[in-house]
């Protein structure tokens, strides 16, 4: 089994399904013959041809609108944007025509789009090279929200999208595409070829959308959590010495309220972590559906570990992202409820 990155990963998901089915293209900025500023899509223009992979303007609205046509026609695109901080423009488009195009039309039409998106910090990318749009989305009806935390994940998770016959955003967390962040930012970077998630098949296969999993087992609490924050949470429970049993979501929407349920009766403690900011983020959601289907089970109140609202910032980016000194102080709170 071959051992990838992320981004080899990415690449190899659009590889495997252009090579099956020749109504799926790629398209987006730089995303041709540069290869995407990440090189998600490199190569795939030489082989697959300029009219499977194909740079777009710098219009976001314009890309999202031409994938939507598309599929109403029997495509199936995956579109690119180039960072996350840059979806706004395209946000009518996604929720006016693509989220409502199958109920507009009473199943006439679908929309099998599939948009991609890095996001997150950690790179000190700034106020517009950092953001964590994703409760923006999970808000609309007929979009699904999909954040992997690994390669295996991240080409089961995206070949799953690109057959789905509805939309599909993937916003993949750019400090993961390397390897396998857990907040300690002064540590060496670890290469994903030390972790077992890198073993990547090189066909297809996929992992359900609506599945979540459940990455370490443990007694006294659950940790929610998603992208970077994952890793986060797994570095935070070794710091606190806490025995926190840690769900990787994987999908947001449609969320896997039954694995989430289980553990929190379980454990009867929930610690909730996310890198966007606090207010109105997917973790005030996860929080209200926790104290609704586990509320006499709870034996502390839910914790959510978060960003800040703010902008991110460039100068303080580690007193922003949730790091694991952040989480373990949450941990030990709620196990002194």
């Amino acid at each position: 089994m071959a051992t990838m990155n992320m981004i080899q990963a990415i690449n190899s998901a659009m590889d495997v399904m252009m090579t099956r089915d020749p109504d799926v293209l790629v398209f987006g900025e730089d995303v041709g013959y540069f290869g995407g500023v990440f090189r998600a899509t490199e190569g795939l223009q030489k082989k697959h041809g300029l009219t499977r992979c194909f740079d777009a303007p710098i219009a976001e609205g314009g890309i999202v609108a031409t994938a939507i046509g598309m599929g109403a026609y029997g495509l199936r695109p995956v579109v690119e944007i180039q960072f996350a901080d840059y979806i706004y423009p395209a946000y009518d488009q996604i929720v006016s025509e693509a989220a409502r195009l199958r109920y507009r039309s009473a199943g006439d039409f679908t929309a099998p789009i599939t948009l991609r998106s890095p996001y997150g910090g950690g790179i000190f990318g700034g106020q517009t090279h950092s953001q964590s749009p994703e409760a923006l989305f999970t808000h609309v009806a007929g979009v699904k929200t999909v954040i992997p935390s690994n390669p295996y994940d991240a080409k089961g998770l995206l070949i799953a999208a690109i057959e789905d016959d509805d939309p599909v955003i993937i916003f993949e967390p750019k400090r993961l595409y390397n390897g396998p962040f857990d907040g300690w930012h002064e540590k060496p970077v670890e290469p994903w070829a030390k972790h077992a998630d890198s073993e990547v098949p090189e066909g297809h296969y996929t992992v359900p959308l609506g599945k979540a999993k459940v990455v370490r087992e443990g007694a006294d609490v659950t940790v929610l959590s998603y992208g970077t924050m994952v890793h986060v949470a797994l570095a935070a429970a070794a710091h606190a010495g806490v025995d926190a049993e840690v769900i990787d979501l994987r999908t947001l929407v449609p969320v896997d309220i039954d694995t989430i349920v289980e553990s929190v009766k379980k454990t009867g403690r929930c610690v909730i972590v996310h890198e966007a900011t606090r207010t109105s983020g997917f973790g005030a959601e996860l929080s209200a559906m926790v104290q609704e289907e586990c509320f006499y089970h709870l034996e502390a109140p839910i914790l959510r570990v978060t960003g800040w609202d703010t902008p991110y910032p460039h100068a303080f980016e580690w007193e922003y992202f949730p790091g694991p000194e952040r989480v373990a102080k949450a941990l030990k709170r709620v196990m002194e409820g």
